[in-house]
């Protein structure tokens, strides 16, 4: 064996020893990455249920104004408010400071959550309060209801909103603006007729005129 052989020879067995004891030397795919165990996702917690609302006795508020009666409910934990017209007229409380409440929905002392609404039946400073809040009238069965003394607004609000209404001052003549304002004193077609659709006449004055 020559020399030049013998050098190759060693070197192999070199090499073979170097593979045998380096344990990074495998037969493994380079860049193949490590297999990892699937993510998993945590389960989302129960949704909160909402604490139910806290419970106060309802405070009294007839004879009171109507504004000072909405400051004393919101600072009893009462937020959601309402008022009407005690009167039946359909009016709005527009400027609460000039109305006094005259029924509450709620009787003094009950103890209810204070998520209940409130609605206050209220007429303007200088009225009288009703015995029991007047109805404002309804189309019942499809006939004409009986509109004779009520507001203006309020026998509007009873017919289909299609309907053609005209309204004429039975006085002076003078232009029916404020329909709130206005009683009706007659009326076509007369109470009980069917409605079908026909236009409909009120003649009416101010309420606090006689027809």
């Amino acid at each position: 064996m020559n020399t030049r052989t013998l050098t190759v020879a060693l070197a192999c067995i070199a090499t073979v020893a170097l593979v045998g004891c380096n344990p990074a030397a495998t037969d493994a795919t380079p860049d193949t990455p490590a297999a990892t165990e699937p993510a998993t996702t945590a389960p989302a917690p129960p949704a909160a249920e909402d604490e139910p609302a806290e419970k106060k006795a309802m405070p009294t508020f007839v004879g009171m104004g109507l504004q000072s009666a909405q400051d004393t409910a919101q600072a009893e934990g009462f937020f959601s408010l309402r008022s009407h017209d005690s009167a039946g007229r359909d009016r709005l409380q527009a400027l609460d400071r000039n109305w006094k409440v005259c029924s509450q929905n709620v009787a003094p002392g009950k103890m209810i959550p204070t998520d209940t609404t409130l609605d206050f039946g209220a007429v303007k400073l200088e009225e009288e309060c009703p015995a029991s809040d007047e109805k404002a009238p309804e189309a019942a069965g499809g006939k004409m209801p009986d509109f004779t003394g009520e507001s203006v607004k309020a026998a509007r609000g009873a017919l289909d909103s299609g309907t053609s209404i005209t309204v004429t001052d039975a006085a002076q003549g003078r232009m029916v603006l404020m329909e709130s304002n206005w009683q009706v004193c007659t009326q076509d077609p007369s109470p009980g007729t069917a409605l079908t659709g026909q236009p409909v006449e009120f003649t009416a004055v101010k309420f606090e005129e006689s027809c």
